[in-house]
């Protein structure tokens, strides 16, 4: 496609003021013929040379994958196979599931040289990702043309639930710092569950560790020492119901429950044991429980694509498939968005996995309802308001003691706090030997 660059309209604009000067003395009529016939031979001829010159050779480089939420650079790689310097504009045609600020760019090219252009995308759902094609536009020879064009190059991307928090966890479990982000690790020594070593007898070791045998051989008190129980599994049971498109920041319930997922992954496979997923309303995926580091990967990409629906949850049915591909006790970890209305199918469904697996019901409440409780109240309909939100949490809070009386663990915490609070309790529960 061919577009008038700005000195084009220039030149139109010239033309017409010497049209309008011989239209008043038309003696200058010959002089506006012959400005006509150049400026449309020298349009022509820049017209052609923009056309027949050699298209620029680009190429597009995109991360393998993105987490969700942050940001990420793209480079491109723009060569001038032209005989003379080049003016071009460059639009990379990215998915609307991104955004970014950068384009266009005005690049200049040397002859010979390439360009190595970069700008930061940032992905807002996640899934896979397509960019199509990129846009230049070329400015001619003598600036009078655009030559627009477009150069099919295809990359495609996944966009993961934010991994950012797996390596941050990391990082500090290498450094001992997890108490920055609320996770408490506290040892009790010699007091897990399952055998680990044999070593010399310490001040404060209880009389139950003592082994009298290696004793008797040693000439010396030896205790053994147990660690928490490994080879246990866990199994996410995760809504995907309409409860879950609920969104008080920048990322709905949905996405702040796979980043928890995916942290608590990766602390319970360092922990030895194995982790699965199923999740149902609309969305029905299963992934059996397998150990090793590697199974976080295989979590990620169960989980990069998996979208909330509009379904309503029925838990029941949930629950009964669970038990069907489930055979060995388990900690599942339920993670929807409670209601009361709701309670009528949950506790059935609850009470049927509570017959051979070990239950955490984790909900998420909204975040608005925090912050309306310490809104000050200033006016008669302020009041209102406020007691409306405390008559919901109190009607909240007996639903949920009623499924605590029925011997299920529960937590009902903001998203943002999801993460931590999943993660304590399970370290707690391995601590306890419950499971």
């Amino acid at each position: 496609m061919i577009l008038p660059a700005r000195r084009s309209f220039q030149l139109v604009g010239v033309n017409a003021v010497i049209a309008l000067f011989a239209s008043i003395f038309p003696d200058l009529i010959g002089v506006w013929y012959v400005t006509v016939g150049i400026s449309l031979l020298l349009a022509f001829a820049d017209l052609l040379l923009v056309v027949t010159e050699p298209v620029p050779r680009a190429e597009r480089f995109v991360p393998h994958s993105l987490p969700l939420g942050v940001k990420r650079t793209v480079q491109l790689r723009i060569h001038n196979t032209s005989k003379r310097s080049l003016t071009l504009d460059v639009f990379d045609h990215f998915p609307l599931e991104v955004s970014t600020q950068s384009f266009p760019l005005r690049l200049g090219l040397a002859v010979g040289k390439f360009a190595e252009p970069l700008y930061e995308i940032t992905a807002n759902e996640r899934g896979k990702l397509h960019f199509p094609c990129l846009q230049l536009r070329i400015l001619s020879p003598l600036q009078l043309w655009w030559h627009d064009v477009k150069l099919p190059i295809a990359s495609a991307t996944k966009v993961y639930p934010n991994f950012a928090a797996v390596a941050q966890y990391a990082l500090m479990a290498t450094d001992h710092h997890l108490s920055h982000m609320g996770i408490m690790k506290k040892r009790r020594r010699g007091e897990g569950q399952d055998f680990h070593q044999l070593r010399e007898y310490r001040a404060g070791d209880s009389l139950r560790q003592i082994d009298w045998k290696a004793s008797s051989r040693m000439r010396k008190p030896i205790s053994r020492e147990y660690q928490d129980e490994r080879d246990q599994e866990i199994i996410f049971l995760l809504d995907c119901g309409h409860r879950m498109l609920a969104k008080d920041d920048e990322l709905s319930h949905f996405d702040h429950t796979l980043n928890a997922i995916l942290l608590l992954t990766y602390v319970a496979l360092r922990q030895g044991d194995a982790v699965g997923l199923g999740s149902f309303a609309g969305q029905n995926r299963w992934l059996p429980a397998h150990k090793g580091q590697h199974n976080v990967q295989h979590m990620l990409n169960a989980l990069y694509d998996l979208q909330p629906t509009t379904h309503a949850p029925d838990y029941a049915q949930a629950a009964t498939e669970l038990l069907v591909r489930q055979k060995k006790r388990a900690l599942i970890v339920l993670l929807t968005n409670l209601r009361d209305e709701d309670l009528d199918d949950l506790l059935p469904a609850l009470h049927i996995l509570r017959k051979r697996h070990l239950v955490l019901l984790a909900s998420m409440r909204e975040q608005a309802i925090d912050q309306a409780l310490n809104a000050p109240v200033d006016n008669l309909e302020d009041a209102l308001h406020t007691a409306a939100v405390q008559h919901y949490l109190a009607t909240r809070e007996a639903t949920l003691n009623r499924v605590r009386a029925a011997g299920i663990r529960c937590l009902d915490v903001p998203p943002a706090e999801l993460s931590v609070n999943l993660i304590n309790h399970y370290l707690d529960i391995k601590r306890s030997g419950l499971l």
